[in-house]
């Protein structure tokens, strides 16, 4: 696919009316980074009007070994041509999928308690692909509270990574309990779990894998204990495993889903 045609459909995706002002969001990015420690993890400031960086976290070069000039001068454009090309069409499509469903399905007054996860693989200065996860809040939305900027936080995974991990997109609300509720999955390469577990079920197995209890699962859930582990049973019954354990250690190959 070029990268007009990427382009378009990009900005098809994100169409909007008005370009809101950055600079307070930018100012606290910048105060930020220079306190936080190298990791395998960058953060950027993503403008999808302009289809630019706004802010570029110190980490990126590490991560990568990319030139932040480069970036910050050519914009997503740039960053796009080092996607795989496997990938490209299906990402466009998550990316497509995610818009149609918040617009849709979350309400606007919600929209900012919204977070939006999926993966690719990108070539690094080295000229090796490797997996990215990026998870994006929205920071700005335009008029019709549809979210056009958004703070980006990359991870990239160890080289040794099979480089074949399907490319998945969650949708996630942050409840007045503050924790994370699944409101949208979706495999768009190949079948990671059982297309019949559902997104209630994702959330008990979200906290299953952090050691929760059925218990504390409950209260956070706000349903009852019984009713969790309800959900339990048919979880291993609709995965065919036989215990919660085999389920985490399922789940340490495919953390994606998490």
């Amino acid at each position: 696919m070029e990268s007009q045609e990427i382009r378009g459909l990009y900005r098809e995706i994100f169409k909007s009316y008005y370009k809101p002002s950055l600079e307070e969001h930018i100012r606290k990015m910048m105060e930020l980074d220079a306190y936080l420690p190298y990791s395998s993890t960058f953060f950027c400031v993503t403008n999808t009007q302009n289809l630019s960086f706004e802010y570029i976290s110190k980490n990126m070069h590490a991560c990568l070994g990319l030139n932040m000039e480069d970036l910050k001068e050519k914009g997503m454009r740039y960053f796009w041509s080092r996607m795989h090309p496997d990938d490209i069409e299906i990402w466009l499509q998550a990316m497509n999928h995610l818009m149609d469903f918040t617009l849709a399905e979350i309400p606007e007054e919600k929209r900012k308690r919204m977070s939006y996860t999926w993966n690719y693989r990108l070539k690094n200065a080295a000229g090796t692909y490797v997996n990215i996860i990026q998870n994006t809040t929205p920071l700005e939305f335009d008029t019709a509270m549809k979210p056009i900027i958004g703070l980006a936080h990359y991870t990239v995974l160890n080289t040794d990574i099979k480089l074949t991990l399907p490319i998945m997109a969650t949708a996630k609300l942050l409840n007045d309990e503050d924790v994370y509720e699944t409101k949208y999955f979706n495999n768009f390469s190949q079948k990671l779990l059982s297309d019949d577990v559902s997104n209630r079920e994702r959330d008990i197995i979200r906290l299953l894998a952090l050691d929760y209890s059925s218990k504390d699962i409950a209260e956070k859930l706000h349903i009852s204990s019984n009713t969790v582990d309800t959900h339990r049973r048919n979880i291993l019954k609709k995965l065919k495993i036989s215990s919660t354990g085999e389920l985490i250690g399922m789940l340490k190959t495919n953390t994606l889903f998490l």
